[in-house]
């Protein structure tokens, strides 16, 4: 059986060697997100440590090694993996790779064209870098935790979407395939300190530059995307589901009332503070009066700007996502379609997670 180091690549990525050092969540999205679009992974893990249930999804697309790191005739065999590399990814505390003499001078002396991703919560330096955390702890931080909920209630966790992902594994990625690029160039690798905390502020830089005009208060839920316009939230509806609002350019407001049969003669401007709990009264009596599939059709067609809130089994059977295949079965697992598409070099269909390690000095042979 052929692994996907053995087997063709497809997508922008082909050719480009990545060792993944076992780590996870954001470290291994990346890793994933790379392998979508061509790249050949290969994750070097522990002995007996091959993907359990709820990590299976996460290691598509891979061939998996396995190594004991405390071992220097191991650690030999994996900067030999490392010699034929482009990418390395590393999610440890600063000075874990290091200490197992895998750190990036080592690697960068044996292999200057090396790309040396570090994937951390609070980056390589700073009085909190070798701290424990997780996304809600980073995001907490930088503000964007307190800026998320209803107002007068406590701030609610984004899921992990705004540390882990948004601001960790996608800009570890972007931060490498930009080291890619430069290399062309210079024909030099670099090391890359990706932290969470810097992701999820650069993220949040919209939030920032209202704030600093004084269009953002650090009032939860009394802003524009918060919550506070009647026109930018979610609303009940008779059959106990709910319908997404987000008509904030005028036209779509027109659209908006248009759908709810709201007469808009004598009503504040869409925009006016003190008018939002009249808009809200109205909004929330209206969609109460019909379940959330009838409003889904009235809205059909429109640009209200006015959607249902599926649940994810829902999502599974959205005409749109299904119309775009943005979601796979991949090893009995329903997940994303590898994203984004390219039109010359578009990416396969992802390889399950191997079900057996492979040995290393199988791996990259020629």
């Amino acid at each position: 059986m052929s692994t996907p180091s053995t087997a063709a690549k497809q997508g922008p990525l082909a050719g480009i060697r990545v060792v993944e050092l076992a780590g996870i969540g954001p470290g291994p999205h990346a890793a994933l997100l790379l392998a979508d679009l061509g790249a050949d992974v290969v994750r070097v893990q522990r002995p007996g440590m091959l993907p359990g249930f709820m990590e299976r999804p996460q290691w598509r697309g891979r061939t998996i090694v396995e190594a004991n790191l405390k071992d220097p005739a191991e650690i030999d065999k994996v900067l030999g993996l490392i010699d034929k590399a482009d990418v390395l990814i590393e999610g440890f505390r600063p000075g874990v790779t290091e200490r197992m003499g895998l750190g990036p001078d080592v690697a960068l002396e044996r292999n200057p064209r090396l790309v040396y991703g570090r994937m951390t919560g609070w980056g390589q330096h700073g009085p909190l870098a070798d701290r424990a955390g997780h996304d809600i702890n980073y995001i907490s931080l930088t503000g964007v935790l307190n800026a998320i909920g209803h107002r007068g209630e406590r701030p609610v966790p984004p899921l992990n979407m705004v540390g882990d992902f948004g601001g960790g594994s996608m800009f570890l990625v972007f931060g490498i395939l930009a080291a890619l690029v430069e290399r062309q160039n210079s024909g030099r690798g670099q090391v890359i300190d990706a932290a969470m905390i810097d992701g999820a502020l650069a993220l949040s830089h919209m939030i920032w530059g209202m704030k600093g005009v004084g269009l953002w208060s650090d009032e939860r839920g009394t802003n524009l995307l918060d919550t506070g316009m009647a026109f930018y939230d979610t609303y009940e509806t008779a059959d106990g589901k709910y319908m997404a609002v987000g008509a904030i350019e005028p036209q779509f407001f027109e659209e908006l009332l248009r759908g709810l049969e709201i007469d808009a003669d004598g009503l504040p401007h869409q925009l006016d503070p003190n008018g939002q709990e009249q808009f809200r009264k109205l909004f929330t009596e209206k969609f109460k009066t019909r379940t959330r599939d009838e409003w889904t059709a009235i809205f059909d067609g429109t640009d209200a700007c006015c959607t249902p809130v599926l649940t994810l089994t829902e999502a599974e059977r959205n005409a749109h996502i299904v119309a775009r295949t943005g979601l796979i079965e991949i090893d009995g697992v329903v997940q994303h379609a590898p994203a984004p598409r390219f039109s010359r070099t578009p990416a396969g269909t992802p390889t399950p997670p191997p079900e057996q390690g492979t040995p290393i000095d199988q791996v990259w042979t020629v």
